[in-house]
């Protein structure tokens, strides 16, 4: 960690905005008023709080050295890096209740990392900063289009709500389906050949169970731990979604899902999916144990290493259901504001530009393996085009943005309780057997009152 924060202040009330509107609304909350541009020689001091900072390696490492030259290009501007207040193993899990806690405090961090299953929540509830109104809606668009690569069009509104910005996306994925080639090779199948469907993942990773006595394939979609993320690209590549497009209904239950779930569960039963936890999933594919594992690109620099000298790395796109085409979802996190004073949101716009620039790209990308959303930077010289050449892991990611659909948040004040009550039905019915089509509706019958009475 980098300079540790002050103690926090004495609590006090705040404020949160109480307002809730649907992704195509009009009236979006939180207005606020312009902020002036900074004097050369004003000194501020923020506070950027990142999950990333949580995680050990390439991480820390390479935020930590993205923070320093920022402060060397913006001498003025002082950053406080630090992970979210908590100790879950996963240090995404502790992003809302440390910003919560920080701000019934009344000291929130300025700049916060936050995931795009929270965005309903974190505009509607927790009180985020429309950008838009901070620095101006052309600024906010100055940003997107860069000075030579702008974002991808699929990537540009994951952070909008109501008609207006409140996040700029950050750091994301799309489900890759990462595979050991000397596995696939050794149990006589062509690592050459895409696996294109589930049924050809299914009966790949039974082959490698039954001759080489690995794992076969590992889905890490498909519990609490992993968020809904993967989850939803699963329901939507089946047709289906897990709540309706007007919000008003959870839809998890419906055949598309259960089908879904079902074909994992038959995986796991048959032995071709281990029955394991994402973690441990994770590491047996870093040490060649597992077969396949769909994963976000954001372990991809584990499993280089784990791979280097031992095994093969091969990436393909995620498979789809027979005959339907697959739709991908993305993982991963937006950038908010969340400071009151005026100087402090104008220096964390200052950062945010940074973090999310062309320079910045190169590095998260070559150095950690999340997609470039300034996707012109893989054929420039001067940007990622001699590591994309070098690196055929981001093809399958490339071609699955330009076809993105949004990761959707739950509503409401009891979101998290919805998400995480779907994700421990589908769990609950792909590694402990439980019947899948009961099994869902039974829960959402119970979550969807709280989508009813507004999750209070």
């Amino acid at each position: 960690m980098r300079r540790p924060l002050a103690a926090v202040s004495a609590a006090t009330a705040v404020v949160l905005a109480a307002t809730s509107c649907g992704l195509g609304a009009t009236d979006a909350p939180n207005a606020v008023s312009r902020v002036p541009e900074l004097a050369p020689d004003q000194k501020v001091s923020i506070v950027f709080e990142s999950y990333n900072f949580g995680q050990a390696g390439a991480w820390t490492d390479t935020f930590n050295e993205l923070i320093a030259e920022f402060e060397k290009t913006h001498p003025n501007i002082d950053v406080t890096a630090q992970k979210p207040q908590g100790n879950s193993s996963n240090p995404a899990t502790d992003t809302i209740p440390s910003l919560q806690s920080q701000l019934t405090a009344g000291s929130p961090p300025d700049v916060v990392q936050l995931g795009f299953s929270d965005l309903d929540f974190t505009v509607n509830q927790l009180g985020a900063v429309p950008l838009d109104d901070l620095v101006g809606k052309d600024e906010v668009q100055r940003n997107f289009d860069g000075a030579q690569h702008p974002f991808a069009p699929t990537a540009r509104t994951l952070g909008d709500w109501g008609g207006k910005t409140y996040g700029v996306p950050f750091v994301f994925s799309t489900p890759t389906l990462y595979f050991n080639a000397d596995l696939l090779a050794a149990a006589g199948l062509d690592p050459a050949k895409p696996l294109a469907t589930w049924d050809e993942v299914a009966q790949a990773a039974q082959a490698i169970k039954d001759r080489t006595g690995k794992d076969g394939a590992y889905v890490d979609c498909l519990t609490k731990a992993a968020k809904d993320w993967c989850f939803q690209a699963l329901v939507r590549s089946n047709g289906g979604r897990v709540i309706s497009e007007d919000r008003k209904s959870l839809t998890f239950a419906e055949p598309p899902a259960v089908e879904a779930v079902q074909s994992m569960q038959n995986m796991v039963r048959g032995g071709a999916m281990p029955n394991r936890t994402q973690m441990q999933a994770v590491d047996a594919f870093a040490r060649g144990e597992l077969g396949m594992i769909l994963e976000s690109s954001a372990m991809q620099g584990n499993f280089l290493k784990g791979s280097s000298g031992k095994w093969r790395l091969g990436a393909a796109a995620m498979p789809s259901f027979a005959g339907k085409p697959t739709v991908a979802t993305n993982s991963g996190a937006a950038l908010f504001v969340f400071s009151q004073s005026p100087d402090k949101q104008r220096a964390s716009w200052e950062l945010m530009k940074f973090l999310t620039s062309e320079r910045a790209y190169t590095k998260i990308s070559s150095k950690i393996g999340y997609l470039p959303l300034r996707t012109g930077l893989v054929e420039d010289p001067n940007g990622l085009q001699s590591w994309a050449a070098k690196n055929p892991y981001l093809k399958p990611n490339l071609d699955q943005l330009a076809r993105l659909e949004p990761w959707v948040s739950m509503p409401g004040r009891s979101y998290l309780q919805i998400r995480d009550g779907m994700m421990e039905a589908v769990e609950s019915s792909v590694f402990q057997g439980a019947d899948a089509a009961a099994t869902l509706r039974a829960r959402q019958d119970e979550v969807s009152k709280l989508l009813a009475d507004g999750g209070r």
